[in-house]
């Protein structure tokens, strides 16, 4: 509302046109309605037009296994740019402030960033769902109080959503917990010294991306030798002349990152690692097909060019589910050449084999390396031998009821898993949801699943409660895993 007050005070002197636009995410009943009253009211008070809808972001969020916070996220960004859109508009702006951005940084911190996302929301960049629609933060460096101020002096109204201070969500335990704590006991400059540290950081992600770019060339891969453009810097020509596994890591993660994000595979650090340490290897990713808006969805495949069906994966790089050949539908092999080049190609069994490891696990004892996870495994009579000892990357099942083979694989949609402890099964995608685990994240999870199909563990999570240890027990199976 301080934004709206702002704007419309100057749009006069510049000749600005202004259209207030308002999304009804009907996740607070008739808060979220007078919410919504106070926006067209204002907007005819200064009379303004007005473009509003209603979304509902508990359908989208149960249907595409995301939180409440993205799924409105994303119905918001679409919403916007398709009204953009309608009425030829070529900038939305948008009212993130000061706060936002030390709250952005500490939950990216803390989710493992890299230096992109620990630089924070930009003053200005493409809309998510449309990039033609360009995207502008004018309030970006001031604090909330500074905005409270103005409202109170220019007697703007102005709603609370009472959700910001209910402490299920990350973001708000950052703002009402961790950013009091940090500031009265150990950084009272924590907002001068944290945007500070995100400028420094963006700057260096930045020169990263940039050389990573003018190595790979305009069309996304190595320059072909002896092309010059007739003017660059020179830390850039030295860049360019340096073969891939010379460059520093820095560019060399970012070489890999871009080129993943091309062929629409999530650019998660364990993969980017394994790519970029180790060429001709080849490595388990899933495609990005779930999850997606319909909206969203739409604006990636106009973008990419790529059918409806492909979503925003590249169609040429579709697994195709081919019975008795060995390729999985929803799995992809990507492998790193020696130029540095990263490749896309239906995956196999046969190859996640590294000597004789393979995905498939059999017999009493072994040991398998799977996208970049090794798992050890051994069956004995319970109570005979070595006893394995709790602790991280330890389970023990029952291994009659596992059988044999197990399979080693990613995570599908559809997958049903019981933690120990449920009386029922859930799908693993709403198991992933309740346990704030990343999307991207999800498609690097290992699962393993029994010689009847079902899956009894989970990278990192509890183990099922049907493959659990009884009084029953006969022989266990004893799970050692790690990753580098």
């Amino acid at each position: 509302m301080v934004l709206l007050h702002v704007l419309h005070g100057l749009a006069a002197r510049h000749g600005w046109r202004l259209t207030v636009a308002h999304v009804n995410h009907q996740l607070r009943g008739r808060s979220s309605a007078a919410d919504d009253r106070l926006v067209r009211r204002t907007a005819q008070q200064l009379k303004l037009p007005v473009v509003a809808e209603r979304a509902d972001v508990r359908k989208l969020a149960v249907a595409h296994g995301l939180s409440l916070e993205m799924a409105a996220r994303e119905l918001r960004h679409d919403f916007l740019a398709r009204a953009a859109r309608r009425r030829r508009i070529p900038s939305i702006a948008l009212a993130h402030h000061a706060d936002d951005q030390l709250e952005l940084f500490f939950l990216r911190l803390l989710r493992g960033s890299g230096g992109e996302g620990l630089a924070g929301m930009k003053w200005r960049n493409p809309s998510p769902s449309d990039p033609a629609i360009e995207l502008i933060r004018p309030l970006l460096d001031q604090p909330k109080a500074v905005l409270m101020e103005y409202a109170a002096e220019h007697g703007i109204r102005y709603r609370d959503d009472a959700s910001n201070a209910v402490l299920d969500f990350q973001r708000n335990r950052i703002r009402h917990e961790l950013l009091p704590l940090l500031r009265g006991k150990y950084q009272p400059a924590l907002d001068k010294t944290i945007p500070r540290v995100m400028d420094i950081v963006g700057a260096e992600a930045e020169f990263a991306a940039e050389a990573a770019k003018e190595w790979l060339g305009e069309g996304g891969s190595p320059m072909a030798e002896g092309r010059r453009p007739k003017t660059e810097r020179r830390g850039m020509a030295l860049q360019r002349d340096l073969p891939f596994d010379r460059l520093p890591a820095a560019v060399q993660r970012r070489c890999v990152q871009v080129q993943l994000v091309r062929l629409g595979v999530t650019a998660a650090f364990e993969l980017v690692e394994q790519l970029r340490l180790e060429a001709d290897r080849p490595v388990a990713v899933a495609h990005n097909r779930a999850g997606v808006s319909p909206g969203l969805e739409n604006s990636i495949t106009r973008r990419s060019g790529c059918r409806r069906d492909a979503g925003p994966t590249n169609r040429h790089f579709m697994a195709k589910d081919n019975r008795g050949t060995g390729e999985t539908p929803d799995l992809l092999c990507a492998v790193r050449d020696r130029l540095g080049r990263v490749h896309l190609q239906p995956a196999r069994v046969e190859a996640f084999k590294t000597g004789n490891a393979a995905a498939e696990m059999k017999g009493r004892a072994g040991n398998i390396e799977f996208d970049g996870a090794r798992i050890w495994w051994k069956i004995c009579l319970r109570g005979a031998g070595q006893q394995l000892k709790a602790g991280p990357g330890r389970e023990c099942f029952d291994a009659d009821k596992v059988g044999s083979p197990v399979r080693l694989r990613h995570w599908r949609p559809g997958d049903r898993f019981q933690p120990i402890g449920m009386a029922s099964s859930v799908k693993l995608q709403d198991f992933f949801t309740n346990q704030k685990v990343p999307r991207g994240r999800r498609r690097q999870l290992l699962v393993a699943a029994a010689a009847n199909g079902e899956v009894f563990w989970v990278e990192g999570m509890r183990i099922s409660e049907r493959f659990k240890l009884t009084n029953e027990t006969i022989r266990c199976l004893h799970w050692r895993w790690k990753r580098p």
